[in-house]
Formats: structure tokens, sequence, C-alpha cells
């Protein structure tokens, strides 16, 4: 009993190790070759687990271990404000890692009932992968088919979403144990070469010719542990103003998420300060907005006098950074508010996805933040829009790891649509993107600046935003009736 109890813990560390190298490939670092060989050495110990409790706590330490390195992040917010925030950031470290462990633990486990396990691991895990994207509002954040963002495999996710991605990233790394000896290897690495040849030829693909207003992209770099200090307030400010009023006039301006440290609907003299500096024309302001005793998240397009003519609210909230569950009771018995809200305890959420028509600047899907993250909900936009627009305020995320991974997944999402993004940021990432996914220009991460751009030209509408998921869970039932059925003699 002692000699397996002390195997056990070292499978364990061992599968923890594995998780986090194969966390590396995730952004800033982009080492997808780690993700791979770590994803391969999970797939292998998992084939060497007797049972299906030991291959579910192999899974969730592999799983921790992951989420522990790739979200290092989460613990920013709450730096923010140590004295009232900072006794949280141990348990919000171990609680989430655990909590997004229990995805791949879950994956390990019922891939012991396969005929297969193997591939019942692959495809329990993308299934599952998908899965955490949805439940409990969703958390589709360091998904294993991120770590090709921003080389020619990518492209995949036009046909078939980032669950393809993850799929391939799957596929290739248990190939090798499914099928032992030189055939699995050689077979994933001809399906890698495959996924980046197709990649690379879609990349030499004419795009349209970018449209002709100038776009002005505006970083102000307020930290956020000062940006809403009222002593601050009008510095902040002046910084948005001056580089709106910036020659040459640009055609339409854009500021980050809840970049005015005011509300118009008790500053009103605000929206005048704005359209003045822009010369009557349009700007995209992020700010807070009050109505009826509610309080929402928004961008609001200010232009002529001080009229605004599009508005969007945010809709999909960030739990506990944005709302609290219970939000106003939890306010009034426990003190409890949202990380994010200056104004009320919680934000109220906007009545869902929507496209603003800007007139000549095209019609455009707004999101705000993290919104940009779930595919599933861009896919679901009303109408067709010419491009994307998001507002963000990654300050959040401090300067390491966090900003970098949400802006490589925004990109994810104009392969997916093959519509291009612009990205403002108040802290950075801002930058102008293509539709299909490249940088064509971004300003310096942490630095007070403004980019002067055109909008890329759109593209027609990809496999993937006509069909969303649909075929690539298909092809998982297809892949998981395998596992279960068939049981293939290794090869050597």
């Amino acid at each position: 009993m002692g000699q397996g109890w002390t195997e056990g813990r070292r499978r364990l560390v061992l599968a923890s190790g594995l998780g986090a190298v194969a966390a590396l490939g995730q952004a800033p670092l982009g080492f997808w070759w780690a993700t791979l060989a770590a994803l391969a050495g999970l797939v292998w110990l998992l084939s060497r687990v007797p049972d299906a409790r030991g291959a579910f706590l192999t899974g969730l330490f592999a799983g921790a271990g992951h989420f522990a390195l790739a979200l290092n992040w989460i613990v920013e917010p709450f730096l923010i404000d140590i004295a009232r925030h900072g006794w949280m950031a141990p348990f919000a470290v171990v609680l989430l890692s655990f909590g997004l462990g229990l995805f791949w633990a879950g994956a390990a486990a019922l891939a012991r009932l396969t005929a297969q396990p193997a591939l019942g691991f692959v495809c329990c895990f993308v299934a599952l992968e998908w899965l955490r994207g949805v439940l409990f509002t969703g958390f589709p954040w360091a998904m294993a088919g991120h770590v090709w963002i921003g080389t020619p495999v990518d492209q995949l996710a036009a046909l078939a979403g980032p669950s393809a991605l993850s799929l391939l990233t799957l596929l290739a790394a248990a190939l090798p144990v499914l099928w032992r000896g030189r055939g699995g290897l050689a077979t994933a690495a001809l399906l890698l070469a495959l996924a980046w040849g197709f990649g690379v030829w879609r990349l030499a693909q004419p795009l349209p010719a970018p449209r002709e207003a100038v776009v002005r992209l505006v970083q102000p770099n307020a930290a956020q542990s000062l940006k809403w200090d009222q002593a601050l307030a009008d510095e902040f400010l002046d910084r948005l103003l001056d580089m709106t009023a910036g020659a040459p006039p640009a055609d339409l301006t854009l500021w980050p998420e809840t970049a005015v440290p005011y509300m118009l609907e008790y500053a009103p003299s605000v929206a005048g300060m704005v359209t003045a500096a822009s010369g009557g024309r349009p700007v995209a302001v992020g700010i807070q907005r009050e109505e009826a005793g509610r309080f929402y998240n928004s961008i609001r397009v200010l232009e002529g006098e001080r009229e605004e003519t599009a508005r969007y609210d945010k809709a999909h909230l960030v739990p506990f950074g944005e709302y609290i569950p219970l939000g106003d009771l939890a306010y009034q018995w426990f003190g409890l508010r949202a990380f994010a809200a200056q104004a009320g305890a919680t934000y109220s959420a906007g009545p869902g996805v929507r496209v603003l028509d800007l007139g000549r600047f095209g019609k455009v899907l707004p999101l705000i933040c993290y919104e940009a993250i779930f595919p599933r909900e861009v896919n679901a936009m009303p109408e067709r829009a010419d491009w994307m627009l998001q507002a963000t305020n990654d300050a959040w995320f401090g300067i390491w790891t966090g900003p970098f991974q949400h802006f490589a997944q925004a990109r994810l999402r104009a392969v997916e649509q093959g519509l291009p993004l612009i990205r403002v940021a108040n802290t950075g990432v801002t930058a102008v993107i293509d539709a299909r996914g490249r940088v064509v220009e971004a300003l310096p991460f942490g630095t007070m600046a403004a980019l002067d751009a055109r909008v890329p030209g759109a593209l027609p509408p990809t496999p993937y935003s006509r069909r969303g998921d649909g075929p690539l869970l298909l092809l998982l039932a297809g892949l998981g009736l395998l596992a279960m059925f068939r049981r293939w003699p290794a090869a050597h």
C-alpha cells in the first residue's frame, strides 16, 4: 500500500508539471511545441493509470497545474486594493485552478469507459472544453487550441471555430500513444503539416481594400489603481481630449472601456467637451451610464453638438467583477460589490448582442472587454457587421500575461468571422487586426498614445460564421463512437 501511495503521489506531481508545461503555449510565450509535448506526456501517463479514480485525480492535478500557470494574472485584480482584497488572491488561484481542472479530470475519467482510452480522452477533453465556454456563463480562456494563435494553423478556426484547433492539438498529442511506434509520430507530424500548409495558403490570398475613413484609437494608459481617483479625474479626461483633438483630425475616434471617469447623467458638460475636441466628428466613448437606478458599462457614440447617435450596453458581464449573484441583496446584507462597478453595487446587463449602424463608417459589432472571448456569442450577431470593435480596460490584468492572452483571443474572433477587428485598450494592447487575424498596426504596450489607421476590408462569411460549432460537435460525436466500440491493436 505504501508503494502504491508513493507512486500515486509521484504521478500527481508529474501530472501537475505536465499541465504547467502545457500552459507555455499560451500567450505571450506561444511555445506550442511545449504544449504538444506535455499533452502527449499526459496521454501517456493516463494510459498507465490503473483505474478511473486514478485517472480522475491525474487529470485534476494536470488541469490545476495548467490553469495555475496560464491564469496567473487572476491575482492582479485583488492587488489593485491590497488592503481590501489582497487576502482573497491565494484562494482565487487555488479555487479557479482546481475548479477548471475538473474539466480535465472529467475527460480523463470518462475516457476510461471507452474501448480506446487515448482517443476517448481526445474526444472528452475537447467536448468538455467546449462545455467550459458555456456553463455558469462560460469561461473559454486558455483553451488548448489557443496555442496556435498567431501561427498559420489558426486559420482552421475559419472553418470550424476554436474547438477545431483544440481537436487538432489533442489528436497530434495522442497519436503517438494511440498508434505506438513511428506510425503515430509520423501521422501526427503529417496532420500538423497539412494544417500549417492550409494556413499558409489562406494567408496568401488577397484581402479587400480598407475603408477610406481614418479611425483614431486612443490609449490613455491610466493605471487601474489611480483610474477612479477623483483628484486625477480631470487629468485622465484631458489626456483623452488632447489626443482626440490632435491634428490632422480623424473621421472617427475610439476610446477604451470606462475611459471617462464621469457619467453624462451627472456631468452633462462632458459630452460637449468630447464633441468639441473632435470637431463634431463621432467619438465612441467607453463610459458608465445610469438609467432608472440601474448602472451599465456602455459604449456611447457622441457627435455634432453633443448628440448621442448610437449606444451599446455590455450584455455579458464578468461574474464578481461586474456583478455579484443576488447583487442588490448581497450588497445590502453583506456589503459585497463587484470589483469593476464604480457606481452602485453591480452593473446591469444590456439586452444582448447588437450591431450598430455608423453610417459611412459601416456596421459595427461592439464588444466590451471579455465579451470578445466568446465565439458563440460573436457568431450570434443579428446581422453581419462590416467590422468589430473591442473596447477594453486590460489594466485589471497586470502587465505580464493577461492582456496578451485577451488580445490573442480577440485576434481569433477575426479569423473565425472573416471580419477585421479594431481593439482599443486603456493600457494596451491597442491594435488593428485584419480579417485573417493578423496585426496590421499596434501601439506599444503601457504607453499613452494614439494611432490613426484605416479599417481593413472584410471577407465573405466564413464556414464557421455560417454553421457555428455544429459540424465540429458532430465530428466529435463520430470519433467518440469510434473510441467507444473499436479497440485498435497497437503498432510496433
